[in-house]
Protein backbone atom coordinates (compact mmCIF):
# COMPACT_ATOMS: atom_id res chain seq x y z
CA UNK A 1 0.00 0.00 0.00
CA UNK A 2 2.95 2.26 0.80
CA UNK A 3 4.89 1.37 -2.93
CA UNK A 4 1.39 3.02 -4.45
CA UNK A 5 0.52 5.56 -2.21
CA UNK A 6 4.22 6.85 -3.55
CA UNK A 7 3.88 6.49 -6.77
CA UNK A 8 0.36 7.93 -7.26
CA UNK A 9 1.47 10.73 -5.24
CA UNK A 10 4.77 10.92 -7.43
CA UNK A 11 3.23 10.71 -10.73
CA UNK A 12 0.31 13.61 -9.67
CA UNK A 13 2.70 15.50 -8.33
CA UNK A 14 5.71 15.46 -11.27
CA UNK A 15 3.53 14.10 -14.26
CA UNK A 16 2.53 16.95 -15.89
CA UNK A 17 6.02 18.55 -15.24
CA UNK A 18 7.41 15.30 -16.92
CA UNK A 19 5.72 15.03 -19.71
CA UNK A 20 6.51 19.11 -20.54
CA UNK A 21 9.97 18.20 -20.23
CA UNK A 22 10.61 15.26 -22.43
CA UNK A 23 8.03 16.82 -25.13
CA UNK A 24 9.10 20.39 -25.12
CA UNK A 25 12.72 20.24 -23.64
CA UNK A 26 14.75 17.54 -23.41
CA UNK A 27 15.73 17.21 -26.79
CA UNK A 28 16.95 20.59 -27.26
CA UNK A 29 20.77 21.22 -25.52
CA UNK A 30 19.82 25.02 -25.06
CA UNK A 31 16.46 24.46 -23.64
CA UNK A 32 18.37 21.66 -20.78
CA UNK A 33 20.82 24.59 -20.75
CA UNK A 34 18.51 26.90 -19.11
CA UNK A 35 16.93 24.14 -17.82
CA UNK A 36 19.55 23.61 -15.35
CA UNK A 37 20.14 27.43 -15.27
CA UNK A 38 16.49 28.09 -13.37
CA UNK A 39 16.95 25.47 -11.06
CA UNK A 40 20.37 26.56 -9.86
CA UNK A 41 18.91 30.69 -9.91
CA UNK A 42 15.95 28.86 -7.92
CA UNK A 43 18.39 27.34 -5.21
CA UNK A 44 20.03 30.64 -4.67
CA UNK A 45 16.52 31.59 -3.41
CA UNK A 46 16.20 28.96 -1.32
CA UNK A 47 20.00 29.13 0.59
CA UNK A 48 19.49 33.32 1.02
CA UNK A 49 15.84 32.29 2.48
CA UNK A 50 17.70 29.78 4.82
CA UNK A 51 20.22 32.20 6.18
CA UNK A 52 17.42 34.51 6.63
CA UNK A 53 15.06 32.29 8.48
CA UNK A 54 18.26 31.50 10.47
CA UNK A 55 19.32 34.97 11.66
CA UNK A 56 15.60 35.62 12.28
CA UNK A 57 15.41 32.91 14.74
CA UNK A 58 18.74 33.30 16.21
CA UNK A 59 17.52 37.19 17.11
CA UNK A 60 13.94 36.96 17.78
CA UNK A 61 14.72 33.30 20.16
CA UNK A 62 11.39 32.33 19.54
CA UNK A 63 9.43 30.25 16.34
CA UNK A 64 5.89 30.90 16.25
CA UNK A 65 2.98 31.44 13.64
CA UNK A 66 3.65 35.55 13.02
CA UNK A 67 7.68 34.84 12.34
CA UNK A 68 6.81 32.00 10.00
CA UNK A 69 4.31 34.01 7.80
CA UNK A 70 6.86 37.19 7.62
CA UNK A 71 9.38 34.03 6.51
CA UNK A 72 7.18 32.64 3.88
CA UNK A 73 6.56 36.14 2.43
CA UNK A 74 10.69 36.86 2.29
CA UNK A 75 10.44 33.48 0.80
CA UNK A 76 8.51 34.28 -1.92
CA UNK A 77 10.57 37.95 -2.39
CA UNK A 78 14.05 36.38 -2.91
CA UNK A 79 12.66 33.82 -5.21
CA UNK A 80 11.11 36.90 -7.84
CA UNK A 81 14.20 38.47 -6.77
CA UNK A 82 16.02 35.26 -8.07
CA UNK A 83 13.55 35.03 -11.15
CA UNK A 84 14.60 38.76 -11.79
CA UNK A 85 17.88 37.80 -12.03
CA UNK A 86 17.14 34.82 -14.20
CA UNK A 87 15.93 37.44 -16.50
CA UNK A 88 18.98 39.20 -16.81
CA UNK A 89 21.48 37.01 -17.46
CA UNK A 90 19.33 34.97 -19.66
CA UNK A 91 18.76 38.45 -21.45
CA UNK A 92 22.44 38.84 -21.71
CA UNK A 93 22.87 35.00 -23.28
CA UNK A 94 20.15 35.78 -25.89
CA UNK A 95 21.75 39.05 -27.13
CA UNK A 96 25.37 36.94 -26.99
CA UNK A 97 23.88 33.76 -29.20
CA UNK A 98 21.93 36.67 -31.40
CA UNK A 99 25.71 38.26 -31.84
CA UNK A 100 27.76 34.95 -33.03
CA UNK A 101 25.15 34.24 -35.38
CA UNK A 102 25.56 34.47 -38.83
CA UNK A 103 21.64 35.68 -39.54
CA UNK A 104 21.76 37.64 -36.33
CA UNK A 105 19.22 35.97 -34.53
CA UNK A 106 19.19 34.14 -31.42
CA UNK A 107 18.65 30.17 -32.08
CA UNK A 108 16.04 30.18 -28.95
CA UNK A 109 13.83 32.89 -28.80
CA UNK A 110 12.85 34.87 -24.63
CA UNK A 111 9.70 33.22 -24.55
CA UNK A 112 11.45 29.99 -24.96
CA UNK A 113 13.94 31.02 -21.95
CA UNK A 114 10.94 32.04 -19.80
CA UNK A 115 9.02 29.29 -20.38
CA UNK A 116 11.94 26.92 -19.76
CA UNK A 117 13.22 28.45 -16.85
CA UNK A 118 9.72 29.09 -15.18
CA UNK A 119 9.27 25.26 -15.49
CA UNK A 120 12.66 24.55 -13.93
CA UNK A 121 11.86 27.25 -10.69
CA UNK A 122 8.69 25.03 -10.58
CA UNK A 123 10.17 21.59 -10.50
CA UNK A 124 13.04 22.35 -8.21
CA UNK A 125 10.33 24.30 -6.06
CA UNK A 126 8.30 21.06 -6.25
CA UNK A 127 11.20 18.68 -5.15
CA UNK A 128 11.63 20.28 -2.34
CA UNK A 129 8.53 20.96 -0.62
CA UNK A 130 7.55 17.61 -1.56
CA UNK A 131 10.55 14.84 -1.56
CA UNK A 132 9.85 14.46 2.51
CA UNK A 133 6.19 13.62 2.16
CA UNK A 134 6.93 11.36 -0.47
CA UNK A 135 9.33 9.22 2.06
CA UNK A 136 7.01 9.54 4.78
CA UNK A 137 4.04 7.77 2.13
CA UNK A 138 6.49 5.07 1.70
CA UNK A 139 5.60 3.83 5.20
CA UNK A 140 5.60 2.54 7.45
CA UNK A 141 2.26 3.98 9.37
CA UNK A 142 -1.09 4.52 8.36
CA UNK A 143 -2.73 8.44 7.52
CA UNK A 144 -5.08 9.52 9.75
CA UNK A 145 -5.26 6.49 12.52
CA UNK A 146 -5.31 8.97 15.10
CA UNK A 147 -8.05 11.13 13.36
CA UNK A 148 -6.13 13.18 11.35
CA UNK A 149 -7.32 14.10 7.73
CA UNK A 150 -6.44 10.85 5.75
CA UNK A 151 -5.93 13.05 2.26
CA UNK A 152 -2.54 14.61 3.23
CA UNK A 153 -0.40 12.78 0.77
CA UNK A 154 -2.94 13.28 -1.86
CA UNK A 155 -3.66 16.80 -1.14
CA UNK A 156 0.41 17.28 -1.04
CA UNK A 157 0.59 16.16 -4.22
CA UNK A 158 -2.26 18.13 -6.01
CA UNK A 159 -0.95 21.22 -4.44
CA UNK A 160 2.66 20.56 -6.10
CA UNK A 161 1.39 20.01 -9.12
CA UNK A 162 -0.53 23.14 -8.97
CA UNK A 163 2.87 24.79 -7.86
CA UNK A 164 4.94 23.42 -10.58
CA UNK A 165 2.22 24.72 -13.34
CA UNK A 166 2.11 28.32 -11.48
CA UNK A 167 5.97 28.57 -11.21
CA UNK A 168 5.68 27.93 -15.13
CA UNK A 169 2.98 30.72 -16.10
CA UNK A 170 4.29 33.22 -13.46
CA UNK A 171 8.23 32.67 -15.97
CA UNK A 172 6.42 33.48 -18.88
CA UNK A 173 4.75 36.22 -17.37
CA UNK A 174 7.65 37.80 -15.62
CA UNK A 175 10.33 38.07 -18.33
CA UNK A 176 7.35 39.27 -20.38
CA UNK A 177 6.46 42.08 -17.71
CA UNK A 178 10.52 42.99 -17.71
CA UNK A 179 10.85 43.21 -21.06
CA UNK A 180 8.02 45.26 -21.92
CA UNK A 181 8.99 47.07 -18.53
CA UNK A 182 5.19 46.61 -17.18
CA UNK A 183 5.33 47.47 -13.17
CA UNK A 184 1.33 45.70 -13.38
CA UNK A 185 2.75 42.82 -14.62
CA UNK A 186 5.50 42.40 -11.99
CA UNK A 187 3.50 43.30 -8.95
CA UNK A 188 0.76 40.34 -9.97
CA UNK A 189 3.19 37.91 -10.69
CA UNK A 190 5.10 38.98 -7.54
CA UNK A 191 0.97 39.22 -5.55
CA UNK A 192 -0.15 35.89 -6.84
CA UNK A 193 2.98 34.38 -5.50
CA UNK A 194 2.23 35.00 -1.92
CA UNK A 195 -1.58 34.60 -1.98
CA UNK A 196 -0.75 31.19 -3.20
CA UNK A 197 2.03 30.98 -0.24
CA UNK A 198 -0.62 32.40 2.41
CA UNK A 199 -3.60 30.19 1.07
CA UNK A 200 -1.21 26.59 2.14
CA UNK A 201 -1.60 28.05 5.58
CA UNK A 202 -4.79 27.54 5.25
CA UNK A 203 -4.01 23.67 5.74
CA UNK A 204 -5.58 21.09 6.98
CA UNK A 205 -8.67 23.10 5.51
CA UNK A 206 -7.91 21.59 2.17
CA UNK A 207 -11.17 22.88 0.68
CA UNK A 208 -9.91 26.50 1.46
CA UNK A 209 -7.08 25.66 -0.25
CA UNK A 210 -7.18 23.25 -3.03
CA UNK A 211 -9.79 24.96 -4.68
CA UNK A 212 -8.39 28.99 -4.35
CA UNK A 213 -5.55 27.79 -5.89
CA UNK A 214 -6.27 25.40 -8.84
CA UNK A 215 -8.72 28.59 -9.74
CA UNK A 216 -5.47 30.98 -9.56
CA UNK A 217 -3.61 28.31 -11.66
CA UNK A 218 -6.54 28.20 -14.97
CA UNK A 219 -6.56 31.96 -14.69
CA UNK A 220 -2.54 32.70 -14.78
CA UNK A 221 -2.07 29.94 -17.07
CA UNK A 222 -4.70 31.72 -19.46
CA UNK A 223 -3.09 34.58 -19.22
CA UNK A 224 0.67 33.27 -19.83
CA UNK A 225 -1.10 31.50 -23.01
CA UNK A 226 -2.38 35.15 -24.10
CA UNK A 227 1.18 37.07 -23.22
CA UNK A 228 3.05 33.97 -24.78
CA UNK A 229 1.01 34.90 -27.76
CA UNK A 230 -1.95 32.32 -28.26
CA UNK A 231 -5.08 32.92 -29.39
CA UNK A 232 -8.67 30.28 -29.29
CA UNK A 233 -8.49 30.48 -33.41
CA UNK A 234 -4.96 28.38 -32.74
CA UNK A 235 -6.50 26.12 -30.26
CA UNK A 236 -9.23 24.82 -32.56
CA UNK A 237 -6.49 24.53 -35.44
CA UNK A 238 -4.90 22.70 -33.05
CA UNK A 239 -7.70 20.19 -32.04
CA UNK A 240 -8.62 19.76 -35.40
CA UNK A 241 -5.20 19.02 -36.80
CA UNK A 242 -5.42 20.43 -39.95
CA UNK A 243 -2.69 21.51 -41.73
CA UNK A 244 -3.30 25.51 -43.90
CA UNK A 245 -2.12 24.90 -47.48
CA UNK A 246 1.66 26.61 -47.76
CA UNK A 247 2.02 28.92 -51.13
CA UNK A 248 4.02 27.70 -53.11
CA UNK A 249 6.26 29.65 -55.57
CA UNK A 250 8.02 28.21 -58.93
CA UNK A 251 10.87 29.60 -60.47
CA UNK A 252 11.40 28.04 -64.07
CA UNK A 253 14.49 29.28 -66.48
CA UNK A 254 13.95 30.81 -69.26
CA UNK A 255 16.72 28.77 -70.82
CA UNK A 256 15.84 25.45 -71.21
CA UNK A 257 18.08 22.47 -72.46
CA UNK A 258 16.21 21.40 -76.04
CA UNK A 259 14.94 17.61 -75.72
CA UNK A 260 17.22 14.92 -76.93
CA UNK A 261 15.81 13.14 -80.31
Amino acid sequence: MGAAVFWGCAAIAFGPAAALVLLTVAAEPLRVIVLVAGAFFWLLSLLAASLLWFVSVQLSGREDAALLLLGAAAAVLLQELCRFACFKMLKKADEGLAALSEDGQSPISLRQMAYVSGLSFGIISGVFSITNILADSAGPGTVGIHGDSPYYFITSAFLTMALVLLHTFWGIIFFDACEQRRAGGLGLVVGSHLLTSGLTFLNPWYEATLAPIFILTLCTGLWAFGTAGGSFHNVLKCLSCKQEPEGQVMLYSALQVPPEE
